[in-house]
């Protein structure tokens, strides 16, 4: 993913990297073999499984116990795609003179080789390769320009943005919600994130990131460009986005969950960009997914390659497609959740969103400015087969961030609104913790500005913490949730509805009283009738049954009158 003047930037059984007894951190393999001639890396698939020591019936041999816990937790079952791939074969292939065997992937059945063209052949040829793809070209000249980012150095505030705790970084805590879920004691205590980006230089130094250490709250770090344990290198991307979410020194700057537990991965190399960083992020997720992460931020994207690789287009950007993007749905489908920046493109020639933000079933987030107007560079949705991407919105304009001297600053980017999300995301599964990830985006989704009409720029708008919360918990609700906290009209969402879940936010004029729901179809047939019960909730769940395409009125009808709001089933 590119370096642009915005900041956006921004497993695997780790074959010679296992979770080890006792300890979640990846240690670094032995030094790739020499070879001569061009050497390249590429993705080799496998054609099955078969002969495999490993069993879904014990899982224990290939997962950590907070990865299986997970997994019991949201009632989701150890498949054969999460099995290593075949022992055998990866011998096999390290037995090929030339190859040098990085890494294997557990989800693709495919493992990492880096070769000359000669060799290529000769793994080609063996009987249980399916099939290769080359992950990085390199010629001569042609590395595409990538502007350095664009940041507004600042001093340390103290308390000048908001109560003098947060210090710059409370305006976009409180937009979100994240002050009222602190007050509410969630800061992420027992809640895992991977934070996959450039490198984080300057971590290991500066005072902001000292309760990491000081607590333990450090479990693993691994740079899989390098292939090694050294993360506190390379670009400080990585460190800027991680201070929004981990920082935590008092009077200068609070991150969105300055008490969740982290695993720092190195997965973006920023001096080129081929599809072997695709690769490094899987890799990424599978570990994540070994070691027990619940939270993956990444704020990284894929569009354009280096030159002789493919670019993707917009067509691409369809779910399906994209190395990363496969990824990311499989991170999904172990039950971790996946927050994603949006992309930067808004105001250029792509515009869209960038993989892997166009996944299923992952968060994407775009930016908004103080006002909670979009921003002009926040790339648009939706996906290419009409999903609503972005999910929800932050604080991308002008964010604060700490740099890797310690100093307070400001920068532009989704790279930023994505991990401001991500902390809220932490404190929220820590307050309900017997949701599952799904869940979980559903709620924040249902808790956003503008969740009636989802667009292309924001999606269902900036979510709330304590309107996500009293929305899971409508029997023991917290206090108000700032702005927008009381409904000012009735709104029937998702709108337009892709599903058959509906929801209808109430007034205060149709609340405490019994209610009858009708929905009706373009020609005025009545397609459904429900009878509610009086209730003090805002927000309540329709049984709009099977609905087919086209044009609705759902009509509400209580003491006080009646009201009707039109949506569309698409």
């Amino acid at each position: 993913m590119r370096l642009s003047p915005l900041l956006l930037l921004a497993g695997l059984t780790l074959g010679t990297l296992p979770v080890m007894a006792g300890s979640t951190r990846p240690k670094p393999g032995p030094a790739p073999a020499q070879t001569t001639g061009t050497v390249r890396k590429h993705l080799v698939y496998f054609r099955d499984k078969a002969n495999t020591p490993f069993s879904t019936s014990q899982p224990q041999a290939f997962l950590s116990a907070r990865a299986l816990e997970r997994r019991t937790r949201q009632n989701i079952s150890v498949q054969p795609r999460d099995l290593p791939v075949t022992p055998a074969y990866v011998s096999q292939l390290k037995a090929v003179p030339g190859a040098q065997l990085w890494y294997t992937s557990r989800w693709f059945n495919a493992a990492v080789v880096a070769c000359d063209s000669t060799t290529l052949a000769t793994l080609q040829a063996l009987p249980f390769v399916h099939s290769v793809v080359t992950l990085n070209r390199n010629l001569p000249g042609a590395r595409k320009s990538r502007p350095q980012p664009v940041l507004v150095p600042q001093n340390p505030q103290r308390g000048t943005a908001g109560p003098a705790d947060y210090g710059s970084a409370y305006g976009q805590a409180e937009m979100i919600g994240a002050v009222a879920m602190h007050s509410a004691n969630f800061r992420g205590e027992g809640i895992q994130i991977a934070v996959f980006d450039a490198g984080f230089p300057g971590v290991d130094q500066i005072p902001a990131f000292t309760p990491l250490f000081q607590e333990r709250r450090l479990a693993s770090t691994f740079n899989f460009v390098d292939k090694s344990g050294d993360v506190f290198q390379r670009n400080d991307h990585g460190t800027n986005c991680l201070s929004t979410i981990a920082a935590n020194q008092t009077g200068v700057f609070i991150g969105t969950a300055p008490k969740a537990t982290f695993h720092l991965c190195i997965t973006e190399d920023i001096y080129s960009e081929h599809p072997v960083e695709e690769m490094n992020w899987l890799i990424a997720a599978e570990y994540a997914d070994s070691a027990g992460v619940d939270v993956i931020s990444s704020s990284l994207g894929y569009n354009t390659f280096d030159s002789p690789s493919r670019d993707y287009t917009y067509a691409d950007m369809n779910g399906r497609t994209a190395i990363s993007t496969r990824a990311a749905a499989g991170a999904a489908r172990v039950g971790m959740l996946v927050v994603s920046s949006a992309g930067n493109e808004g105001a250029n020639g792509w515009r869209y969103i960038t993989a892997p933000a166009d996944a299923d079933s992952i968060l994407t987030v775009g930016a908004v400015d103080a006002s909670r107007e979009p921003a002009g560079f926040s790339s648009f949705g939706p996906t290419a087969d009409g999903r609503v991407k972005p999910n929800v919105a932050a604080l991308g304009v002008q964010s604060a961030i700490v740099t890797p001297s310690g100093a307070v600053s400001r920068g532009n980017g989704t790279s930023f609104a994505c991990p401001i999300t991500a902390g809220m995301v932490a404190g929220f599964w820590q307050a309900n913790r017997n949701l599952t990830a799904q869940q979980v985006i559903s709620f924040l989704q249902r808790s956003g500005s503008q969740v009636a009409a989802p667009d292309a720029r924001v999606g269902y708008g900036i979510p709330n913490f304590v309107r996500a919360y009293n929305l899971a918990r409508p029997n023991e609700p917290l206090a108000a949730a700032g702005p927008d906290a009381r409904p000012e009209k009735l709104l029937v969402y998702p709108n337009p509805s892709q599903s058959d879940e509906l929801y209808v936010q109430l007034t205060p004029d149709f609340q405490n009283q019994p209610l009858t729901v009708r929905i009706t179809d373009a020609r005025g047939a009545l397609v459904t009738e429900q009878k509610l019960p009086a209730t003090t909730q805002a927000q309540l769940s329709l049984k709009s049954g099977a609905l087919t395409k086209g044009v609705y009125q759902c009509t509400l009808i209580g003491r006080k009158g009646q009201q009707t709001v039109r949506f569309v089933r698409m």
